[in-house]
């Protein structure tokens, strides 16, 4: 099958979402509850140092984002990375990329499901989360279900709410800082408490090896190429802006945050930007941040449902899973794959809220270890992506990832190595059992269903998309 193959099975797919919808979407999806509540887990670790684990996080993002942007242009589909694999690696890189991906988004979704949940007994104690969780999962089925267009316009909104909050702290945290209207608090928590580097440098990589799941997400951008209006155009502008805003949103963030309140306090329970918001006497802080954690519980679990039914659908197309699933709706959406995802993410909070926390654990090793395996085979598919034009002799693209192979090489070192790191971590050692676990489960189940299902694949794929 060929590259053209491979991306004309996917089609069938509305191309509604504009520029502005696209970028609003990524920032959606990579600012959830990881920013405003996980942040100070990455402090516990590295100190007023996880600055620079935010930096070195942030250049991982984007040599990443550089690779997948050039990808996209050249060939815009909803499999996205996973159908990049399939052409220039082989199908099984396919078959894995996309599942994994798939189960990843699955646990991350019933985690945000489980979390929204809980945020919603700080104003409702009496009513049981089960019935929160019902009434989220619904309403996020509806809206993807609906149209990708309305998607889009629920992102959209969704995401400026925390946008909008992020702002607000940044300016309210300026004026604490320099002392406009107030008293100047000044920088000196920077350095007080240990000095800069309490953690050494190692902290430092401790918390690279945190900061980087802030930024997983970004990626989605790529996945709404199959449904973005112009997306040679659309995609590499979204991507640029989307990364450049994540990057000054988080830098900015824990400055001020770290500026405001002593690492050894933002590293507790409680939100760092509730700590701050009460440090400058805003009222009902607890309450405003409730809220806005509440919102992006939501717009992360909308995106995110988003992103498992296109991998759905783009696995369904190539025959890694039943046809049915691949099938569109009277409004271009994949509703079969949209409602399968929407069963395994009840299995994820079934596990999550009745499991037991070893069974958790090793879930969530699953998702953590499994974004890092997809980000790492998105540079290793993009060398083999540039091998091939050269090959060709196709013409450079517009958009281009800059210094290949040295930038992307330097992306995949680092990737490598927080991989490596998660064995020498306590809490994160279970992603490498439950990663390489699940790696193996994939190759398994790849010689027993998937190479079969693909040498029977091609005509007839085409001709159901034909028809779809």
């Amino acid at each position: 099958m060929t590259k053209s193959d491979i991306v004309a099975r996917e089609k069938g797919l509305l191309r509604d979402l504009s520029q502005g919808q696209l970028t609003m979407i990524a920032l959606g999806s990579a600012i959830g509850t990881g920013l405003f509540l996980g942040s100070g887990f990455a402090v516990s670790l590295a100190g007023p140092a996880v600055i620079l684990s935010y930096v070195v996080a942030a250049i991982v993002a984007l040599i990443m984002m550089g690779c997948l942007s050039e990808m996209a242009v050249a060939h815009p589909a909803a499999g996205s990375f996973g159908a990049y694999a399939e052409m220039y690696i082989g199908p099984f890189a396919g078959w894995s990329v996309r599942y994994t991906y798939w189960a990843c988004q699955v646990i991350a979704v019933g985690g945000e499901v489980v979390a929204a949940a809980i945020y919603m007994q700080y104003w409702f104690p009496n009513i049981p989360s089960w019935i929160w969780m019902v009434a989220f999962a619904a309403l996020m089925v509806y809206i993807n279900a609906s149209s990708v267009s309305n998607f889009g316009t629920f992102e959209y909104w969704f995401s400026m709410i925390k946008v909008s909050a992020i702002v607000f702290f940044i300016i309210t945290g300026v004026a604490v800082v320099f002392g406009i209207g107030t008293e100047p608090i000044g920088v000196a928590n920077l350095t007080k408490e240990g000095g800069f580097f309490p953690k050494g440098l190692s902290g430092v990589w401790m918390g690279v090896v945190m900061a980087i799941f802030s930024f997983i997400g970004v990626e989605v951008v790529a996945v709404t190429s199959g449904e973005a209006k112009h997306p040679e155009v659309a995609i590499p502008k979204a991507m640029r802006t989307m990364v450049l805003r994540l990057i000054i949103f988080y830098l900015f963030s824990l400055t001020i945050m770290l500026c405001v309140v002593p690492w050894t306090q933002a590293g507790g329970k409680v939100s760092p930007f509730v700590q701050v918001f009460s440090a400058v006497g805003i009222p009902y802080a607890a309450g405003i941040m409730n809220f806005v954690v509440l919102t992006a519980a939501l717009s992360s679990m909308n995106a995110n449902l988003y992103l498992t039914s296109r991998m759905m659908f783009s696995l369904a197309r190539g025959n890694y899973a039943p046809r049915v699933l691949g099938k569109l709706s009277k409004r271009g959406t994949p509703v079969n794959a949209l409602l399968a995802s929407t069963g395994g993410i009840a299995l994820a909070v079934l596990l999550q809220t009745l499991g037991n926390e070893s069974a958790y654990l090793y879930t969530f090793g699953i998702a953590l270890f499994g974004a890092l395996f997809v980000w790492s085979m998105i540079i290793v598919t993009f060398f083999r992506f540039r091998a091939s034009r050269i090959r060709e002799g196709a013409k450079p693209l517009p958009t281009r990832m800059p210094l290949h192979p040295v930038l992307p090489g330097i992306g995949l070192v680092l990737l490598v190595s927080i991989m490596v790191t998660f064995y020498f971590h306590e809490f994160f050692r279970v992603g490498v059992y439950s990663g390489i676990g699940w790696l193996i489960l994939m190759y398994i189940s790849y010689l027993a269903f998937g190479r079969r299902n693909y040498a029977a694949t091609d005509k007839q794929v085409l001709i159901d998309t034909n028809n779809a």
